[in-house]
């Protein structure tokens, strides 16, 4: 059980970071600190292969003190997977070898890289697209998010089809090297629209909203075996959606979690805006989705959004439209420490801030937060 009362002292402004450069050991989940690289879309692996300045961009991050480097997202061995040519894509040959590279050279300056397995299902739109254009776009009841039809409605033989494409996803992410995969189950992608009644109208096996990411996490479980690490990413929101919930309550959020949990999780990934919220204000003013994440299932639990800005950057490329560009100031890890010492998370995941400064972990666990370069975001940052 997490303990959620909140400290009684205010917290210092020159707090250390200490207790999150701690080891992490829990099950097959082991890393060298408390530190994560939030995956993030760079489109910079043309015709899917991760391209020659990957690897480095990674390494850099890791030699940084990123304990826990989690790959941009990489489509699965899928063809209606994505949208873009140039992210990259988890596939025998060329790609493979590519990221094997990558995986190198984290290894190098011992941190540990999960790969992202991604489909974006309906969400991959109609336009736009660089990668296999011709084929259309599926879903699991033919509804867009915004509950326009839109996108093929997947039979039972293309799930099946699309299981197996996770399932080799997962196997070449193993025998590259990766130390674990993270499932993108977020966001308004594929996983993500068959657990949303909103996107889910199916009245077969698959109308239960966890019958599919169930069956995509055991087969992985059965193919890759009991010792590798799999993490599933989930959120309330979508993708243009900030109010939708996928779980109105707690007890929906349970129901999923524990079903996950057995399915084969090891570890969960809620992704918000602000990770300091509360998930549900009127049962627990101060538990975070993470906090109510790990008090339901005891596993290791990443806490992820906005974690050293000050500002909420997913709404940015709306405002990027007339500002062009923002910025965001260095801040303190006060709160963040504050929700560590509650139990409410195990790993903090850092996105933007670590692309403005590579050495965001190192810098902080010296004390130089005035060193730290600040971020900035660009209007044309892909905002995933």
């Amino acid at each position: 059980m997490v303990d959620a009362t909140r400290r009684t002292t205010p917290p210092s402004q020159d707090s250390s970071v200490g207790p999150l450069l701690e080891p992490l050991e829990s099950g097959n989940i082991s890393l060298p600190n408390r530190f994560a690289m939030a995956p993030m879309t760079r489109e910079f692996s043309p015709g899917g292969i991760p391209g020659e300045d990957v690897p480095e961009y990674y390494r850099r991050r890791a030699a940084g003190g990123v304990g826990l480097i989690i790959s941009e997202g990489a489509w699965i061995p899928h063809p209606a997977a994505g949208w873009s040519d140039a992210v990259p894509e988890l596939a025998d040959g060329a790609p493979a070898e590519a990221w094997r590279r990558v995986v190198e050279a984290v290894h190098g300056e011992g941190a540990k890289i999960y790969c992202q397995l991604w489909h974006q299902g309906v969400a991959r739109g109609a336009t736009h697209l660089t990668r296999n254009p011709g084929v259309a776009s599926v879903s699991p009841s033919g509804v867009a998010l915004d509950g326009s039809a839109f996108g093929g409605m997947l039979d039972t033989a293309e799930i099946s089809a699309l299981v197996e494409a996770y399932v080799k996803g997962a196997r070449i992410a193993q025998e590259i090297g990766f130390d674990g995969i993270e499932l993108h189950g977020a966001h308004g992608y594929l996983l993500d629209q068959f657990m949303w009644e909103h996107t889910n109208r199916r009245d077969d096996e698959f109308g239960d909203p966890l019958s599919f990411p169930t069956r995509v996490v055991q087969a992985i479980r059965d193919a890759v075996g009991p010792a590798f690490p799999i993490v599933f990413r989930f959120s309330q929101w979508k993708s243009g959606l900030y109010d939708a919930k996928l779980f109105p309550t707690p007890a929906a959020l349970e129901r999923a979690l524990d079903a996950l949990s057995d399915a084969g999780v090891d570890m969960f990934h809620p992704s918000t805006r602000r990770f300091w919220e509360a998930a549900f204000p009127a049962d627990d003013p101060n538990l975070s989705l993470a906090g109510w994440t790990r008090k339901i299932t005891g596993k290791p639990t990443i806490i992820v959004g906005s974690v050293g800005l000050d500002k909420v950057f997913v709404d940015a490329e709306k405002a990027g439209k007339s500002a062009g560009r923002l910025s965001a100031e260095v801040t303190n890890l006060d709160r963040l420490l504050e929700l560590f010492e509650q139990g409410q998370f195990d790993v903090a995941a850092v996105g933007r801030a670590l692309l403005s400064e590579p050495d965001w972990v190192k810098k902080h666990a010296e004390g130089r937060l005035s060193d730290i370069t600040p971020y900035e975001f660009r209007f044309r940052e892909t905002l995933l």
